[in-house]
């Protein structure tokens, strides 16, 4: 098995290299993939250290099995062709092809079967906000169909990247030490502010990123069911939030509902009022799962329920869910 990571030098490729490693991924030789400006980095690997190649239009894919690619939309797009050219299959955490027909979009804890039909060799990672959400909802999908969602994400600098974690670690110091706050990765200072923007605003007042959770949520669940988002970035480091109101076609009870969670594939119960036990960022960073909490009924709908969760985007929300999208093709024998 011959591996490559596309954007080895990123923040999501960095967490290819950690997970990987993590999970004792089956693979034989990996290969690393980067820009003019990372080419020649060095990065170790189960105890090797591996020098980044650029990356090029040429035959450097000819025997790579899988390669997941996290450069951006536009890289993805410019060399899909030859990533895939002989027979690799592309798992890609860019937005380029998430709602192309012919590419499926893949979150393994709720439709893990549609990375077996991919005609162009590709399969899309969903958007962080997107593969957190469905893997939490799943459990509740299964017990009664999901008709509505209103969500609103709190999400941490870490969407943004390396450089804008960087970038809020910096403005807090210069905030405390009374200097001009440096502004690049976002709008605004993050810093002791909350934005509520996140990516460019649509012709209908929703920014692109509340647009993914609406489209993408319907074809990763292949469903019917609306979604209304409202996405704020927030000066947490990593790991985003999620407050959650869902109507189901039949009411649940809390109790169904945090059973269902409790043995759902991919998530955590940490829900207890009584000891102020509920999911935050601060202590998830680096996990797994997503964690849900502040179960309860929502007062305005008696079909509705309301939940909290908080995953770590870097890991289930982008390097992990696309490592796993892998191992279940390794699993069912369905890698050239």
């Amino acid at each position: 098995m011959k591996v490559a990571i596309v954007g080895a030098s990123g923040a999501v490729g960095q967490e290819f290299l950690r997970v990987l490693e993590e999970r004792n991924f089956p693979l034989d030789e990996l290969v690393l993939f980067g820009s003019t400006r990372s080419a020649g980095s060095k990065y170790k690997f189960r105890g090797k250290e591996i020098e980044v190649k650029l990356l090029q239009h040429n035959d450097d894919f000819k025997d790579i099995d899988i390669a997941f690619t996290s450069a951006g939309a536009g890289t993805s797009k410019e060399f899909a062709e030859d990533i895939t050219r002989y027979g690799a299959v592309m798992i890609d955490n860019s937005s380029a092809f998430r709602m192309d027909k012919d590419v499926p979009l893949v979150v393994p804890e709720c439709n893990a079967a549609d990375a077996l039909e991919r005609p162009r060799g590709i399969i899309a990672n969903p958007n962080c906000t997107t593969i957190m959400m469905v893997t939490a909802l799943q459990p509740i999908e299964n017990l009664s169909h999901i008709k509505r969602i209103h969500v609103a994400s709190y999400q941490a600098a870490s969407g943004a990247g390396a450089a804008a974690m960087a970038e809020l670690e910096q403005q807090y110091r210069e905030v405390l030490e009374g200097k001009p706050v440096t502004v690049k990765k976002f709008a605004y200072q993050l810093a002791y502010n909350v934005i509520p923007q996140i990516d460019v605003f649509q012709d209908n007042g929703y920014t692109k990123e509340e647009m993914k959770m609406f489209n993408e949520t319907q074809k990763i669940m292949h469903s019917d069911v609306q979604c209304s988002a409202m996405c704020v970035r927030v000066p947490a480091l990593r790991s985003h939030s999620e407050a959650i109101w869902l109507e189901t076609e039949r009411p649940l009870t809390v109790e169904e509902v945090r059973e269902a969670i409790a043995h759902g594939e991919g998530v955590q119960l940490m829900d207890d009022p009584s000891t102020q036990t509920y999911p935050m960022p601060l202590f998830l960073a680096g996990k797994d799962d997503v964690y849900v909490g502040r179960i309860r009924k929502d007062l305005a709908n008696e079909n509705g329920m309301t939940l909290w969760l908080v995953g770590d985007q870097i890991k289930k929300g982008a390097a992990l869910n696309a490592v796993q999208i892998a191992e279940y093709l390794i699993k069912v024998g369905n890698v050239k």
